[in-house]
């Protein structure tokens, strides 16, 4: 059986880290101070919000492969080993790998339904009863997280009564969903979730919610201080604000997107939001009765995580990997030129021939990377674009697939 591997702390301060305070004044400044407090402290990610089922069509993984992926909160691990391949999940946030190793945990020790109250409907009050069986499957550190944190399971103790308002995004997704009742939205949110199609959920927004969303609200959510709630730092928000339409404009054709892809009710990295909790017919893949059994009966042993950088993960490893999943990793490197040709190259090291990348960005291309990494990238522009079209999160301004050239 898989365990969770924790690589030690000097791992981390042996690689040259960028600072998280960015050049700004003011909002920014405190902005990027909270989101360095945040994310070495703190579980950001409580789902993943990154579309697994865009990455599987640009990867096409299958048993023989080995994957590298950013941890965030594990969906998208669980979802790859589901096709077979190896995972490697790395984040320096080691909250984030706790919460990986205790779905691991539930894989091995729960059965469907009881899994399921925990990470599907967001909780149980008979999580003390089901958390005992869980410990004796963790290790020592995420052992001594979850004896603490684990009471964000419990509906009667935790904020919102739901783990999916726990972590800084679910603090932020209870704050919206307390915009939406107070300021009188919420049957009209309702409404969208009821739609019989995509085109009667558009003519819904369009008539009654967008116009409701107007520029100060999006501003808020565009600010310093929510986005370090959201997990977003200062180099990404940067980015979003370069946009040809500010912030605003990036946010509002986020929110047109997604009300044009799919059902909202559907849609379970929004509609768990607004929720509170995942509906059995929409939710991640490692949830769902059939893929919960494949991972108990062994594919779960696939997952591995490393709590390190991902360059530090990359040096300290021995293996070499055929798909590199670096969600909006890039973004965050992008005033840290020195950082970024340094994974590249630890990345070019570590890879197959013909080796597959994928990344999104918050700048609608890749030109911030170096000329030299683009050189060893084969790019499938075509493909990535009509990938994106079709991504139900919709809060990223580009999506890109590659190959590792010679």
């Amino acid at each position: 059986m898989s365990s969770c591997e924790t690589v030690a702390g000097d791992d981390r301060a042996a690689v040259s880290e960028p600072s998280w305070e960015p050049a700004w004044d003011g909002a920014q400044r405190i902005g990027g101070r909270l989101f360095g407090l945040l994310y070495g402290s703190s579980l950001v990610y409580n789902q993943c919000w990154e579309d697994p089922a865009i990455d599987r069509e640009a990867l096409e993984l299958g048993p023989s492969d080995r994957v590298v992926v950013l941890t965030s909160a594990g969906c998208n691990a669980l979802d790859y080993a589901l096709l077979g391949a190896r995972v490697l999940a790395v984040d320096a946030n080691r909250r984030q790998n706790h919460l990986l190793e205790l779905k691991l945990a539930g894989l091995r020790a729960l059965g469907h339904d009881d899994f399921f109250a925990l990470f599907g409907a967001g909780g149980t009050p008979r999580v003390r009863a089901l958390y005992a069986r869980l410990r004796p499957h963790l290790g020592k550190e995420t052992r001594a997280y979850w004896d603490r944190a684990i009471v964000t399971f419990d509906p009667g103790r935790t904020r919102g009564g739901s783990f999916y308002y726990s972590g800084t995004a679910g603090l932020f997704a209870l704050m919206a969903r307390l915009y939406i009742d107070l300021s009188g939205l919420r049957a009209d949110i309702d409404r969208l979730l009821a739609a019989a199609s995509v085109d009667d959920q558009l003519r819904l927004y369009r008539d009654h919610v967008r116009h409701r969303l107007g520029e100060r609200v999006l501003r808020v959510v565009g600010g310093s201080a929510v986005m370090a709630l959201l997990g977003v730092p200062e180099p990404q928000r940067r980015l979003v604000h370069s946009h040809p339409g500010g912030v605003v404009g990036y946010l509002r054709g986020c929110l047109d997107h997604v009300l044009s892809v799919s059902l909202l009710r559907e849609n379970y990295f929004w509609a768990v939001y607004l929720n509170g909790r995942y509906d059995r017919d929409a939710c991640p893949s490692y949830l769902r009765p059939d893929g919960f059994e494949r991972l108990r009966r062994g594919l779960a042993d696939n997952v591995r995580a490393v709590t390190a950088t991902l360059s530090g993960a990359l040096r300290r490893s021995g293996e070499t990997f055929s798909a590199f999943v670096l969600l909006d990793h890039m973004d965050w490197l992008v005033q840290h030129p020195a950082l970024i040709e340094e994974e590249w190259r630890l990345i070019f090291d570590r890879a197959d021939p013909g080796a597959r990348v994928i990344f999104r960005s918050g700048s609608p291309d890749a030109s911030f990377l170096p000329p030299w990494v683009r050189e060893r990238l084969d790019f499938d522009d075509a493909r990535a674009r009509e990938l994106h079209a079709r991504d139900r999160v919709g809060t990223y301004g580009s999506f890109h697939i590659a190959r590792v050239v010679d």
